[in-house]
């Protein structure tokens, strides 16, 4: 089981869409998966689900069946981890579902991050609940792919989230604070990553089974471009080409980059489309913009856009698998 993040502490990046078609197109390709939705405001599983499925889990007046569950008993301090409800959203996704009560574990974690380095076990399961409960629900679920959503913050929160995660996905935009969001991610990343490294090594005699905190860098995604005959408008285009190196650097440590194009850059996984018309038909239809149908009122122009986006979005996610797998 893989399990893969998307992470960008600048908001606005188009994340949550792209983390939704990546998930279907998983699912299309015939992939279990299962989606961790770790952002306290929960939008993938308000995607994910349905509206009856919405008004059950967080309409419910005392325990609700989100991730929230599974670190009930370690903000307490009664127990540590419990199952957490798996929604099927199909037959190759799966479902941990956010809640906004996460943000008050959040300030466990922050207390619990410190305490670590004092071989305190109690904190340590605080530290690696998030990753457990992954590893324990993607096996009843038989996943093959975990798909893990976090806000955009440099939090306790997402520090843990990102513990768990074997590879990091970076949804990008092009202008000039996206691209300093993009060299602060590569400095925090380095810091969390050393940081743990740290800490496993003062609690090498646990019991506990705890991730390697790899947070291996697979690549970056453009998203919302406006596209011309297939290339960028040239606006978009100088920005864009300004990613290569300042990923290379903060990201990859690689200094030798400068000369790297967007479109000769490895590391750049795709250049997505806005898609425009398609977002408000496919949410009135309740799938991803690449199965839309004639039905749902993709014809003509429209259906053409749905056949291009399946192309793309299949491209980009075999890209994603390759990477994780290498």
């Amino acid at each position: 089981m893989k399990t893969i993040i998307f992470f960008n502490n600048k908001e606005d990046q188009g994340k949550i869409n792209l983390v939704y078609h990546f998930i279907y197109m998983l699912a299309e390709l015939g992939h279990r998966c299962l989606a961790v939705d770790l952002n306290p405001q929960a939008n993938l599983s308000a995607m994910l689900l349905s509206e009856e499925a919405l008004e059950t889990i967080y309409g419910a007046p005392n325990e609700r069946e989100t991730l929230m569950s599974g670190v009930k008993p370690l903000l307490s301090g009664t127990g540590d981890i419990s199952d957490v409800k798996i929604h099927e959203i199909s037959n190759n996704i799966g479902l941990l579902a956010g809640d906004l009560d996460l943000s008050f574990f959040e300030l466990k974690l922050n207390d619990s991050w410190n305490k670590c380095l004092e071989a305190d076990e109690a904190a340590l399961r605080v530290v690696s609940s998030f990753s457990r409960i992954i590893k324990k629900e993607a096996e009843k679920f038989e996943a093959e792919y975990c798909i893990i959503d976090v806000g955009s913050n440099f939090g306790a929160l997402n520090n843990a989230a990102l513990l768990a995660a074997n590879g990091v996905i970076v949804p990008m935009t092009t202008d000039l604070f996206s691209l300093q969001g993009l060299s602060s991610l590569g400095t925090g990343l380095n810091i969390w990553r050393n940081q743990w490294k740290d800490r496993i090594l003062v609690n090498q005699k646990t019991p506990l089974s705890l991730p390697d905190g790899a947070m291996r860098p697979l690549g970056y995604v453009i998203m919302q471009y406006g596209i011309n005959e297939s290339r960028p408008l040239r606006s978009y285009l100088r920005w864009a080409n300004k990613i290569p190196a300042i990923y290379n650097e903060f990201i990859l440590g690689n200094l030798n980059a400068a000369e790297i194009k967007v479109e000769n850059d490895p590391s750049c996984l795709a250049i997505l489309k806005h898609y425009h018309s398609l977002i408000p038909m496919a949410i009135d239809a309740g799938k991803p913009i690449f199965l839309l149908k004639p039905a749902d009122g993709a014809i003509g122009a429209h259906f053409q856009a749905v056949l291009s986006a399946y192309e793309d979005f299949k491209l980009l996610t075999l890209k994603i698998i390759e990477k994780v797998n290498t």
